[in-house]
């Protein structure tokens, strides 16, 4: 499962542990220094700040290339760009500055933020194991603009597939379509896959020749059928598969230069 609805947003998995573990960081805390009236829910929420921030300023550095045309995008994180490793290391980090500074609350805090780590880490762990058996790519019936049947696997050719899951209707994956047009003749080893959900040939060719976009594969999905397939409760989502037709990474959310280049890395 890529994504998880809650009401009306759509979260994707790394989200939902992410606050999960926060979640049981505020419980144990509050259990843990009820008796001695010791509140850790500041301390915490600056902890996940700290990591938060680092995660971006970690990935921003890592691929600064991709944002050296657009440094309003450094501070976009629409486009999921975060470095876990970095966002670590500044959780650490405020951790010990916290444990250090206010040694009134270090064993409620310690015990608090070890839930919370024990976590988010024990079930990332164990979904990336459950998922490393690595998804085949998809065979749902699709039709291309003029209606004529298709599925994924005629468009594979040995290469690389990324599968773009969108909509006219959908602000950011409208947004994130000139980065995808522009990968697609950065990458010509890759082979990239337009997927509409829900709409019809007519409709996705109207609001193509609308906005002037030039892309090679674009298919209709009228069920939406291919969501549901992989996961997906939320678009845009971009789903990555090796040449062999597993799926190694996706993505949901808007996708930036940035986050485009760390999913293509997966390939490597």
């Amino acid at each position: 499962m890529l994504s998880v609805n809650v009401g009306p947003l759509a979260l994707s998995m790394g989200q939902v542990l992410l606050i999960l573990g926060f979640i049981i960081a505020l419980l144990v805390g509050a259990i843990a220094g009820r008796k001695a009236s010791i509140p850790v829910a500041s301390p915490l929420s600056d902890i996940l700040l700290a990591a938060m921030l680092a995660a971006r300023i970690g990935f921003v550095v890592r691929y600064f290339e991709h944002y050296q045309s657009d440094l309003l995008g450094v501070i976009d994180i629409r486009d999921g760009g975060f470095d876990w490793v970095s966002g670590l290391i500044g959780a650490l980090a405020m951790l010990a500055w916290k444990l250090w500074r206010q040694p009134a609350i270090r064993r409620v805090l310690g015990r608090a933020a070890a839930a919370g780590f024990l976590t988010w880490g024990s079930l990332t762990l164990l979904i990336a194991l459950v998922e490393g058996s690595a998804r085949g790519m998809p065979e749902t019936p699709l039709a291309d603009l003029d209606r004529r049947p298709v599925v994924l696997s005629d468009l594979a050719n040995g290469k690389p597939m990324v599968v773009n899951l969108w909509a006219s209707w959908c602000p950011p994956c409208i947004r994130e379509m000139p980065v995808l047009e522009q990968a697609q003749k950065d990458y010509p080893d890759i082979t990239f896959v337009f997927v509409n959900q829900g709409e019809q040939p007519e409709t996705i060719q109207h609001f193509l020749n609308q906005n002037k976009l030039l892309l090679d594969n674009a298919f209709a999905d009228v069920g939406a059928s291919m969501g549901r397939t992989t996961g997906s409760h939320g678009l845009p989502t971009t789903l990555f598969y090796d040449a062999d037709g597993r799926q190694v990474s996706a993505h949901m959310g808007e996708l930036s230069a940035a986050s485009l280049a760390y999913n293509l890395e997966r390939f490597k």
